[in-house]
């Protein structure tokens, strides 16, 4: 009764109107056959105002889409690996300024790779691994440690800090520091330090066998209709579980759900805390959710930037997603995204897995949101 009181409580602070259409936009995707389905979350100042499903989950099967639904959230995981690794300098295990190579010996020929190189997408790493190296992203059958040493042979775009290009390499190695610094696998990390502390139950890079009945197809368009993916996409087959994986992806590992999710961005809106525990501090928080790139051209959208592995709206045209200056949030691979509003106290989810509507579903549901906000 009073998780009721309190979520009506909170949609009388937001416009009933805007968010009651949020469901009918996302359905009117599914119905053209862009997407499968989606699981959309909106808070407002900590307190849900929408939180619906539309869709399937697997159209073969016709499984409908639930609001547990589990999602393969892709390089929305780097945020998390960068809250992993800023726990690791507040423990003064790693040094942001410090050159990779101090950590990892295998970078001893980039010593003007720093850490926060790699956060900022400015390392001067390539995007993803070269040749038949490409193939582990999908059948994932390495390890990070023999992952990362071979990133680290490849040569470098250009010199660290001159360009931003966005790199699945940088974010590897991030992981990869992470391991090595604290002593535990990156996974193990993650889950004892943030997964579980954020009560985020079904969110796992190893997909246990008594999630796997709810996690999500993912769904590629051809000639104007959705089929599975073949197992050469990013994390392979989503039918087949990434069976037999070994290679925890600190870029794009993670399975999660869009409550879970809720939880790690509130706990940065929170400025760190989260179910009354501070997980991280007031000054990593803000440092990462800052411009960190200067005047470079920076981010996948108009008028951002990027913080410590964070996208950050740095100007107006910025705004013309209706977000605030100063939101940060990631997206991944499939069309997921998250993003915090800290001006307006809102945090939004938009889980899909693929097809050719996800990124104007994606669109509309921001703008939607955004424009609830009071």
């Amino acid at each position: 009764m009073l998780q009721t009181l309190v979520f009506l409580a909170a949609m009388q602070a937001a416009d009933l109107n805007t968010l009651a259409n949020i469901k009918p936009r996302m359905q009117s995707h599914v119905d053209r056959g862009g997407i499968s389905g989606t699981v959309t979350l909106v808070l407002e100042k900590g307190q849900p105002v929408h939180f619906e499903t539309t869709g399937l989950a697997d159209i073969e099967n016709k499984k409908p889409m639930r609001k547990d639904s589990i999602f393969q959230i892709m390089s929305m995981t780097k945020p998390l690996t960068g809250v992993a690794a800023m726990m690791m300098v507040e423990e003064g295990k790693l040094n942001l300024n410090d050159p990779v190579a101090k950590y990892l010996p295998e970078f001893a020929d980039k010593p003007g790779v720093l850490v926060r190189h790699l956060m900022t997408h400015t390392s001067g790493m390539a995007a993803d691994p070269p040749g038949e190296r490409k193939e582990w992203q999908y059948s994932m059958k390495t390890t990070l440690a023999d992952a990362v040493k071979f990133y680290a042979t490849v040569p470098l775009l250009q010199e660290p800090g001159t360009k931003w290009v966005y790199s699945n390499m940088a974010l590897a190695t991030l992981g990869r520091l992470v391991e090595v610094r604290s002593g535990m696998k990156y996974e193990d990390f993650v889950a004892k330090r943030l997964l579980q502390p954020l009560g985020m139950k079904d969110s796992f890079y190893f997909p246990p066998a008594d999630k796997k009945d709810r996690i999500v197809v993912n769904y590629c368009s051809k000639e104007g209709k959705l089929s599975p993916c073949p197992h050469t996409t990013l994390g392979g087959d989503s039918r087949e579980m990434r069976a037999g994986a070994t290679y925890s992806a600190p870029e794009f590992g993670l399975y999660s759900t869009a409550e879970d999710l809720s939880h790690f961005y509130q706990m940065m809106l929170n400025g760190g805390v989260w179910g009354g525990k501070r997980l991280l501090s007031k000054a990593s928080i803000h440092a990462m959710t800052i411009v960190q790139t200067g005047d470079l051209k920076a981010g996948h959208n108009p008028g951002t930037g990027f913080g410590l592995t964070w996208e950050v709206v740095r100007d107006p045209a910025g705004a013309a997603m209706l977000w605030s200056e100063g939101t940060f949030g990631h997206g991944g691979a499939f069309g997921t995204h998250g993003w915090v509003d800290p001006s307006k106290g809102l945090v939004g989810v938009f889980l899909v897995q693929g097809g050719s509507g996800a990124s104007e579903a994606k669109a509309n549901f921001i703008a939607m949101s955004s424009a609830s906000a009071n």
